[in-house]
């Protein structure tokens, strides 16, 4: 369903992209993971047509959105839903607005019908009845799972999570989890998770894809990441920094102090 193909992107003279090829099955989820900094977050703008690369395609059900019109793009991005890392909700509005304003935005469905869905959404990540509450009423897990029934609320084939547990604690986190699962088996979405926690990784993963220096540097089961004797794979797992990250570390400490 999608493909990216040696996709490159130089950003603030940095090539941060450097022939990046990933192929994302129907259905399933693929969670990708990387150090702070690898271009994550950047492939992810990709994906929604916010960037265009220098070079290379993202092909999804055969049209490639780095050569389409905005009107065309537009389409695209209808299929898909984000949640963001801070959740992004409008303070300002209600929870239902803010769930309702993918469909406020793009469709004329009525009213009546719009609060049956975004009712029916909020039911769905366990939060039943808090339409009228504002998100400064909310904690943290809260306002994620209203981010992420706003995500779902005009039913998309693609969900994109950014660093979907970030600031939450291990329970919450663990819930995020659960809902991610949750929303891909009742729902039939494509999942891709972003992520540098790697409990999350592991719970959700159909595959996982390793982000690293621009470029994918494995893409495999979870069993088969956990499994690998690449180096720099295993540091990650396990979160070990390597020599040449400690050097840097303490060298630069060490000039500070001097």
């Amino acid at each position: 369903m999608l493909d990216i193909t040696n996709l490159h992107k130089h950003l603030g003279g940095k090539h941060v992209l450097r022939g990046v090829n990933l192929h994302v099955e129907t259905g399933e989820a693929l969670v990708v993971i990387g150090g702070s900094g690898c271009g994550k977050s950047v492939m992810l703008k990709h994906i929604l047509g916010l960037m265009k690369p220098d070079e290379g395609s993202i092909v999804i059900d055969g049209i490639d959105i780095a050569k389409v019109s905005e009107r065309e793009l537009n389409d695209v991005r209808k299929r898909f839903g984000m949640l963001f890392q801070g959740g992004a909700l409008f303070d300002s509005m209600t929870v239902a607005e803010n769930v309702s304003f993918a469909l406020d935005e793009h469709t004329s469905i009525p009213t009546a019908q719009k609060a049956e869905i975004v009712s029916k959404k909020l039911e769905i990540v366990g939060l039943p009845g808090i339409e009228k509450m504002y998100p400064g009423d909310l904690s943290g897990g809260m306002k994620k799972r209203v981010a992420l029934a706003r995500a779902i609320a005009a039913d998309p084939d693609f969900l994109l999570y950014d660093e979907p547990t970030t600031g939450l604690d291990p329970i919450m986190s663990d819930v995020i989890n659960e809902l991610i699962v949750k929303l891909k088996k009742t729902l039939k979405i494509t999942s891709i998770v972003v992520t540098h926690d790697m409990a999350s990784a592991r719970k959700v993963a159909d595959r996982m894809a390793m982000l690293d220096e621009g470029a994918i540097r494995i893409h495999a089961t979870p069993a088969e990441i956990y499994a690998s004797e690449d180096p720099v794979v295993k540091r990650f797992i396990n979160g070990q920094a390597s020599e040449e990250q400690l050097k840097e570390v303490w060298g630069y400490q060490a000039t500070q102090q001097q």
